[in-house]
């Protein structure tokens, strides 16, 4: 935990060895905030507060300024200790960021504006001397905005500096020398650095080509390479022909000259070409290059003095952002690099490693509840698919106890066909008998008038009962076989009633089962 004595301690070494602090505020004194006062330029604004984030490496020194709403305009602005005119002074703007939601579009730099600024006016047309800080919108739209105020027009660095987008906080620095140079840095390490009118051209070219000279008549500007002159083709070059008759290819047998003509070898590459000869290239001794005026002093051009000089006396919060999270802190502006060198160890460099830290382990454990998640919805759709295939299968036993009740019911009506088939042979037969009798009467004749015939009357009657025997035989052995059939046809279909009943149950008791789960 970062102790109050050493920042008391740092304040005091800066109002002796150090520069002067214009600036600085980290945020640990809950009312800190009330100094960032909202533009009433709009009522769209976002609003602000102190937050620790969901992820700190300390209690005291990770609490900033958080932008908490999505999807918002945020316009605030906090007056310096002191108005800042850096003419003959270095000028240093540091302070740190963490993009705590994973930043997709958003921008987290600050604008220094000039003492006249009107708070309750501020907007993103408000004039200011310097913009600096990271801006990320997408994969590409990415670089860190250093933008100086020159008579009147703001200035965007040639170079584009990229920032960091990852979900960790950063130290951003801008230091702008007394001798007119600077340097960028990213968590102490310097990203582009030179002198202020290269980077930023605002000022006319010192230099500049002159507009009278001519390019000399004899100047050789091309080409650059020639022909050897002195090079020579090899009296063994073989430049042609390509291709030349195959000399072991031998005339088919079956080739007739008067039907198929004159037979030619077909031809093959030759072996021995190398191709069109031509000399080696040589550097051409005459070239001179591309001409171009010489350079002369530019008339027009003149230093100034005032380039990046810079009259600030607010710090001014003006960006949008897509997704809230975002977490300014630590913000310094001075004159001295070592005492911002001091301040950025003491309350960001001393608490990386902590922070790096306490990210990893909760990103870990993020991890496992992903894998926890992704492995119940796993467990819940095998679920699932038991719970359809047991749903499957049940409406299977159900279709097969219909066919049971089925096949009982086809085997009870067949029992019932084959005893009406048995009553209707019996009435048949019945009636077959009777009409035979009736037909013996019928053919009676009296005795008396048969006395000639008694040997063939009977031999006749013998013939007839014998045919009555086996006639009634023949029906004993049908009423038996029908009896039999029938008996079998019942018990068939009092087995197949039986296992339909025994279904019935075995699906109530399941579905009682069922229920009571």
């Amino acid at each position: 935990m970062r102790c109050s004595f050493g920042l008391a301690a740092l304040a005091a070494l800066a109002s002796s060895t150090y520069g002067r602090v214009y600036y600085e505020e980290t945020f640990s004194d809950p009312a800190s905030l009330d100094a960032f006062k909202a533009t009433e330029a709009r009522s769209d604004l976002g609003a602000i507060k102190l937050s620790k984030g969901k992820w700190f490496s300390d209690d005291e020194n990770s609490i900033g300024l958080q932008v908490s709403e999505d999807a918002r305009f945020y316009a605030y602005s906090a007056k310096l200790n002191r108005p800042f005119n850096t003419k003959g002074k270095d000028f240093i703007v540091q302070f740190t960021v963490k993009y705590e939601q994973d930043i997709d579009c958003g921008g987290a730099y600050l604008k220094l504006l000039p003492p006249t600024l009107d708070p309750a006016k501020f907007d993103g047309e408000s004039e200011y001397e310097v913009m600096f800080g990271p801006d990320i919108c997408g994969s590409t739209n990415r670089r860190v905005h250093a933008i100086i105020n020159y008579n009147g027009t703001n200035n965007q660095i040639d170079k584009v500096v990229q920032p960091r987008g990852d979900q960790l906080t950063h130290q951003y620095t801008f230091w702008v020398k007394a001798d007119k140079t600077f340097e960028i840095r990213i968590d102490n390490k310097v990203q582009e650095e030179g002198k202020v009118e290269e980077f930023w051209k605002v000022l006319p070219d010192k230099q500049v080509a002159d507009p009278d000279a001519k390019k000399p008549e004899d100047w050789v500007d091309g080409p650059a390479m020639i022909e050897d002159p002195e090079d020579e083709k090899p009296e063994d070059w073989v430049d042609g022909p390509e291709t030349v008759p195959d000399t072991e290819a031998q005339k088919p047998e079956d080739w007739d000259d008067d039907m198929d003509g004159d037979w030619e070898a077909p031809m093959v590459a030759n072996p021995e070409y190398k191709g069109e000869w031509k000399p080696r290239m040589i550097k051409n001794p005459e070239y001179q290059g591309e001409w171009s005026a010489p350079l002369i002093d530019n008339p027009n051009y003149e230093e100034d003095e005032d380039l990046a000089v810079f009259n600030i006396g607010y710090v001014g919060l003006d960006v949008w952002t897509v997704k809230s999270g975002t977490i300014f802190d630590n913000i310094l502006i001075t004159d001295d690099i070592d005492y911002a060198s001091q301040f950025g160890n003491s309350t960001w460099a001393d608490y990386v490693e902590k922070e790096i830290e306490v990210k990893k382990a909760i990103d870990e454990e993020e991890a496992e509840k992903l894998e926890a998640e992704r492995k119940a919805k796993e467990e819940e759709r095998k679920a699932k698919e038991e719970a359809e295939k047991e749903k499957a299968e049940d409406a299977d036993e159900l279709d097969e106890n219909d066919d049971v009740k089925v096949d009982a019911e086809s085997a009870e009506e067949k029992a019932e066909s084959v005893e009406e088939k048995a009553e209707a042979e019996s009435v048949e037969e019945k009636a077959e008998d009777e009409s035979v009798e009736e037909s013996v009467v019928e053919d009676e004749e009296p005795v008396e008038e048969k006395v000639d015939e008694d040997k063939a009357a009977e031999e006749k009657a013998a013939e007839e009962k014998a045919a009555e025997q086996a006639k009634a035989d023949k029906k004993a052995a049908k009423r038996a076989a029908a009896k039999e059939a029938a008996e079998k046809a019942k018990q068939a279909a009092e087995a197949a009633q039986k296992a339909a009943e025994e279904a019935e149950l075995e699906d109530e008791d399941e579905k009682i089962v069922h229920d009571e789960l």
